[in-house]
């Protein structure tokens, strides 16, 4: 009972990472800094993704990468349905498509990974993960090429200048999807601390010692 109650608590947190993100992710981060307009980078989705790989490697460290898979499928399910009702078609489809491959590319990494030093399997899991995301879901959400998926935004597609400061200009949406991958790394950093706190705490089944 207590491994089911486990379970279906990191698909709760999976779906409401998952719902938030794709809510967050059609907002700019409206703000300066250092002269930087931060909404030609960032959009405030790429603070709450990361939180998604944590889950996911707490879920393959406790249970293994079996019980791992069906959390993101869980998540994957009820995150997407959810999504079309609190954000527009396209994000949907690009967030589940994007979410899928990065999380089950973060599970097989980590699992190769998991006899290794306690630091390396979370952490080169879910930035390679988060790279695939970053390209798939950016691609599919923003990229004129994917209209197929839904409308364009126009906003996506105006020319910015990189990054907000370099003298090279590119849509809006490859200067977030940079951004939001330098933010993923940051945070996957700083999700360490609490998977090393939590390590001692959900300690691995015997299913996932054998994997």
């Amino acid at each position: 009972m207590l491994t089911k109650r486990s379970k279906l608590i990191y698909v709760a947190l999976m779906t409401l990472v998952v719902v938030a993100s794709n809510f967050l992710v059609q907002f700019p981060l409206n703000a300066a800094f250092a002269g930087i307009n931060l909404a030609d980078i960032l959009t405030w989705g790429a603070f709450t993704y990361p939180v998604a790989f944590l889950i996911t490697d707490l879920t393959n460290r406790q249970f293994g990468p079996q019980a791992a898979r069906k959390v993101v499928f869980a998540g994957f399910v009820v995150g997407v349905a959810l999504s079309f009702y609190t954000s527009v078609p396209r994000i949907a489809i690009a967030s589940g498509s994007a979410y899928l491959a990065g999380q089950l590319l973060d599970i097989s990494v980590f699992n190769r990974l998991r006899r290794q030093a306690w630091w390396r399997a979370p952490l080169v899991g879910s930035l390679i993960g988060s790279m695939l995301d970053t390209a798939i879901f950016f691609s599919f959400a923003f990229a004129a090429f994917f209209v197929v998926f839904g409308p364009n935004d126009p906003f996506a597609l105006e020319s910015a200048p990189i990054l907000g400061v370099l003298t090279a200009q590119a849509p809006r949406w490859i200067s977030w999807a940079i951004g939001d991958f330098v933010v993923k790394m940051i945070v996957g950093l700083v999700m360490l601390l609490p998977y090393g706190a939590l390590m001692n705490v959900l300690r691995p089944m015997q299913a996932a010692r054998a994997s």
